[in-house]
């Protein structure tokens, strides 16, 4: 690979972070005033789906989540960034990491809550696998 296209790439990918901020409200939570999981991995996969997008500009669908880690619980009442980056890129593929933080609204305390893979595949008008490059 041309040192160009290393760079070339590099940019992109840096161009492709993806940062979401939004409030945690109780029509959200669970029966234990925390995120639902499910709506946390919604988000996640959004994230993902805009920061695959924003680095190939192509028609990109989920195909796979790896290892969701969900290592502090999302109470109501605070405030999540979730963070999309991109890991890898392969010929038809690609892997955006997703991180969710969450912060007290009152206060400067923030913490790591979530941590996702999303794998991505590029298609082309008959949804049959492109090259993202």
């Amino acid at each position: 690979m041309a040192i160009d296209q290393a760079e070339s790439i590099t940019e992109r990918i840096a161009a492709a972070e993806t940062r979401v901020v939004k409030a945690v409200f109780p029509n959200t939570t669970n029966h234990y005033d925390t995120l639902f999981g499910g709506t946390a991995l919604q988000l996640m996969d959004e994230v993902a789906f805009i920061t695959a997008t924003r680095f190939s500009r192509k028609r990109m669908v989920t195909v796979s989540l790896d290892k969701i880690n969900f290592t502090k619980s999302i109470p109501a009442g605070t405030i999540i960034e979730l963070i999309g980056r991109v890991e890898h890129v392969g010929n038809t593929s690609i892997r955006i990491a997703v991180e969710i933080f969450v912060e007290e609204m009152y206060s400067m305390e923030r913490h790591h809550a979530i941590h996702g893979t999303f794998t991505f595949v590029a298609l082309d008008e008959d949804k049959k696998p492109i090259r993202i490059l």
